[in-house]
């Protein structure tokens, strides 16, 4: 026959047991984030002909009379790309995410992936953007001191497919 505390007893096991069992199923639960985590916000819509493909840009940091660089977030999704241009006080990329590309004219195609950095020489035709498969997220920090981007070509598919090196 049970008693009273023998009642309490199973009940306090059956709670704590419905307990554990309710917390590892939570626990083996995939977390699921519908936000995609990025450093930067993505920014707006690049709409100019300058870029080939779908190509995001956060400005970061507008260049003023103090200091002349501006900074921007650039994302490009796969297969976008810029057109081939120059930079009168030349530019650095920082990868950031993703996988990409970099060439100088005349030079290999070059893969970018997080954690690369190119500085890109004044004046020399260049182009970037992310891999066909992968979209690729770079900091554009652009000297304006001796002037704007100079935009030239449309890179073409035949120069985008081109065998690509590693940077190191």
């Amino acid at each position: 026959m049970m008693n009273i505390k023998n009642i309490a007893i199973l009940f306090l096991i059956a709670t704590v047991s419905l307990s554990c069992k309710e917390q590892n199923k939570s626990a083996q639960k995939p977390q699921t984030n519908t936000q995609e985590q990025t450093v930067f916000a993505k920014g707006k819509l690049i709409t100019n002909d300058n870029f080939t493909g779908t190509v995001w840009l956060e400005n970061l940091i507008q260049p003023d009379s103090i200091n002349q660089n501006s900074v921007g977030s650039v994302t490009f999704e796969p297969g976008a790309r810029s057109k081939w241009h120059t930079h009168p006080a030349g530019q650095i990329l920082l990868a950031i995410d993703g996988v990409g590309y970099y060439q100088e004219l005349g030079q290999p195609k070059k893969i970018l992936r997080k954690g690369d950095s190119i500085k890109c020489p004044p004046d020399i035709p260049h182009w970037h953007g992310a891999s066909s498969d992968t979209k690729f997220i770079q900091i554009a920090i652009t000297g304006r001191e001796k002037g704007e981007t100079t935009w030239l070509e449309v890179v073409t598919d035949k120069e985008y497919s081109s065998p690509a090196t590693s940077i190191f």
